[in-house]
């Protein structure tokens, strides 16, 4: 499996181990104050973007966590994506990433108290997990925001730290419509993240879209569904809104991997993951 680019966040030495040949290992603090390295094709990721000014969605987003009353209203604002082209990571404020780093520290402790993780939490009434097979069955769609996921995990192997991954989608023109891969959400057999990632064509088979035309449909991946619970749903919002500076850097070196061939790779079953950003594990 040939992979592209890295980001890695949190620690130095974690990034240092996981640079690729290909290119510069992009570092990232997770705290907002953008990366630390280039890559090989020159680009810089979330510190080449204005992420300093508030959007519509993040409002909405941190309206929810405080129990505003104008919740359901500011979702709204939210979902018509007032924060204009380019998506609202472009206009993220400090205080939103960690809002949202907030809300997933919430959810976490939430599964914590009950002696869940995210994992048992979309699992719930499965009697047997199998390989391959999408979790929850038939996926979730969110009507409103026309998002999508579903999880599921590969064939154990020796040693592997990942359990699976969540894979998310945005149908722009509704559930009938194209399907476009956003990225991916690794984590292990307890639930905490391992990685974010995107991924070559061939391996979702969704309809391609390029980094151009998927990073402004980031902002939009919003899931409020019951399905398999609502806890499940904000976490992934969650992790769009707090990384979303680095997952749009991540769609773009999917690209500039696949460009870089000078011929269509898509097909290609050589390049599975295409970029990711990885996470330390813990001490």
């Amino acid at each position: 499996m040939r992979c592209g680019c890295s980001l890695c966040c949190g620690r130095a030495d974690a990034c240092r181990a996981a640079s690729s040949t290909r290119c510069s290992t992009l570092c990232c603090g997770g705290s907002g104050q953008g990366c630390a390295a280039t890559t090989a094709s020159g680009s810089v990721g979330c510190a080449g973007e204005d992420c300093t000014t508030p959007s519509a969605r993040d409002t909405a987003f941190t309206a929810e966590r405080k129990g505003s009353a104008s919740t359901a209203a500011a979702h709204q604002v939210g979902r018509r994506g007032s924060a204009g082209p380019g998506g609202w990571w472009r206009l993220m404020s400090h205080g939103a990433r960690e809002q949202a780093l907030a809300e997933i520290a919430f959810c976490q402790s939430i599964w914590e108290k009950g002696g869940l993780t995210v994992l048992s939490d979309t699992f719930r009434g499965v009697d047997a997990i199998t390989a391959w097979e999408h979790y929850p069955p038939g996926d979730v769609f969110d009507p409103s925001s026309n998002g999508q996921w579903f999880y599921h995990c590969h064939p154990a192997e020796e040693g592997a730290e990942e359990h699976g991954h969540f894979h998310c989608f945005m149908r722009p023109q509704g559930p009938c419509g194209p399907i476009h891969h956003l990225a991916a959400i690794g984590v292990d057999a307890s639930g905490r993240m391992t990685r974010i990632f995107t991924v070559n064509q061939w391996v979702v088979g969704d309809d391609w879209a390029s980094a151009e035309a998927t990073v402004p449909l980031l902002g939009s991946f919003d899931m409020q569904m019951p399905t398999p619970s609502y806890l499940v749903n904000r976490w992934l919002t969650a992790i769009f809104v707090a990384y979303g500076c680095e997952i749009a850097e991540l769609v773009r070196e999917r690209d500039r991997l696949l460009q870089s061939f000078g011929r269509d790779m898509r097909g290609d079953r050589t390049i599975e993951v295409t970029s990711e950003m990885v996470f330390p594990a813990r001490a």
